[in-house]
């Protein structure tokens, strides 16, 4: 377990690390006023963890080790936006909308709903 969790915070560090710089690169030298970095972070963190699901259901390419390192670790400090969007992938695929529909609409609203008291109660103090 504690091999795992090694692999897991390095690719942690090493998708935060790179989602700063590119993120920062973005919003310094191409575009100012539009979260443009963000969502090219958001974007490229899907089309990874695409690709490697992808590779993993082709069969055992990959040990654990490796696997975490790269979804769990660099995907998701790259961006969870990526497992989130991998969660209703998932979903969609297995053809349940309801749990589909209720985590988008929760995740959604609810994460908007918890920033905005976050950002109140602070305000507040």
């Amino acid at each position: 377990m504690l091999k795992i969790l090694f692999f897991i915070g390095m690719g942690s560090f090493t998708g935060g690390v790179l989602r700063y710089l590119i993120t920062r690169y973005v919003q310094n030298y191409i575009i100012h006023s539009f979260p443009l970095g963000t969502l090219l972070v958001n974007l490229l963190g899907c089309f990874v963890i695409g690709l490697l699901y992808g590779l993993f259901q082709r069969g055992n390419l990959m040990n654990i080790n490796l696997r975490m390192f790269l979804t769990v670790g660099l995907c998701g400090g790259f961006t969870t936006f990526s497992t989130f969007m991998d969660e209703n992938f998932q979903l969609l695929k297995e053809e349940n909308f309801l749990h589909f529909s209720i985590y988008v609409t929760c995740s959604l609203i609810g994460g908007f709903f918890m920033l905005y008291l976050g950002h109140s109660l602070i305000k507040s103090i």
